[in-house]
């Protein structure tokens, strides 16, 4: 069986096929829908439906989908199926609908650990390959046994000639343990990419603020290298959160960045801070540090990665602020336990 779906405000119309989800039947047609994990986990796929029905796979309802959410007709594309003709409400993202997803081949070329528990690993891909995406999107790891694992791309697109990743070691992951454990230089690996729909929105003059945790740095890190190199004037500033300093694992990198770039500013929040750690910076958790730092958010937008926890505080936080919800993107990074 197939379904019409009409997406509003833009009019666009698709046809999706009642086994396969409104988000990847979006996609096969080359319709920028905003998407993140793919796995109901994060939020960034949901949408309004208008007029329509649609099941979700045993009839259980993603982890993303709040109360407030269900009231109001919301609807996880990545996680659900058409069960009629549909219409949409959602803003499509034109700045990555021409972008192509690959399949490629790729060499691990060097391994660098920047903490005990984050390892920065540089990908080669072969010499007539290039992978065109824009800074903040991410990419998959492709295992021999068909699962899949996602890492965000933390180098800008100009600087394309090896991809960066930042990977942290996860407790009991599978993979994670076979990248510190056993992956060496010189391994291939198959990835696929670019995916996501995290990137900076060109087209606005609206001061910039950042919000990392942990590894959401590597998304963040690409696209204020992107920006740099753009010599985007808006104004911009960063915070990254961690648990103690070892988590800052690039810290001397962003100071620079706001030693010489003049529009940017830096605030690195700990919230676990030992007496011998000899910390006087910021503490807390660092959603709390955005808000006490400003008032009214009602004329910035924020673009936040990390931690799922951090991301929903912060909306609430930052809405309280005035923030719209329309100015605030994030990249969750949600993982799935014991095999990431």
């Amino acid at each position: 069986m197939t379904y019409k779906i009409m997406v509003q405000p833009s009019g666009n119309q698709f046809e999706a096929e009642a086994e396969e989800t409104i988000l990847d039947a979006a996609l096969r047609q080359g319709f920028a829908f905003p998407y993140g994990c793919r796995s109901g986990a994060c939020g960034a796929c949901v949408g309004k439906v208008l007029s329509g029905d649609f099941r979700y796979e045993d009839d259980e309802e993603p982890m993303a989908l709040s109360e407030n959410d269900k009231k109001n007709s919301m609807c996880v594309f990545c996680q659900a199926y058409p069960q009629s003709d549909l219409v949409l409400e959602l803003n499509e993202i034109s700045a990555a609908k021409d972008i192509v997803v690959k399949t490629l081949p790729s060499r691990v070329v060097k391994m660098e650990k920047l903490a005990p528990d984050v390892m920065r690993v540089y990908l080669k891909l072969p010499m007539i390959e290039r992978m065109q995406f824009l800074a903040g999107q991410y990419l998959d790891f492709l295992l021999k046994d068909g699962r899949r694992r996602s890492f965000s791309i933390a180098n800008p697109p100009h600087d394309d000639a090896m991809l960066e990743l930042h990977i942290r070691k996860v407790e009991g992951g599978e993979f994670t343990r076979y990248v510190f454990e056993e992956m060496q230089e010189k391994a291939l690996m198959r990835i696929e990419g670019p995916l996501g729909s995290f990137f900076l929105r060109e087209d606005s003059d609206r001061p910039l603020i950042f919000m990392a945790g942990g590894t959401g740095f590597a998304p963040l890190k690409a696209i204020l290298e992107h920006a740099f190199a753009e010599d985007i004037k808006r104004p911009i500033h960063f915070y990254w959160g961690a648990r103690d300093k070892s988590g800052l694992y690039l810290n001397e990198l962003v100071q620079a960045w706001a030693d010489e770039i003049e529009n940017f500013s830096y605030t690195p929040v700990l919230s676990q801070v030992s007496e011998e750690s000899n910390w006087d910076g910021r503490k807390g958790m660092v959603h709390e540090a955005i808000v006490e730092d400003y008032a009214d958010l009602s004329e910035y937008e924020i673009y936040a990665s990390g931690p799922p926890e951090m991301i929903d505080s912060g909306r609430d936080a930052f809405v309280k602020k005035g923030l719209s919800e329309d100015c605030y993107y994030y990249d969750a990074f949600t993982f799935s336990g014991e095999n990431d």
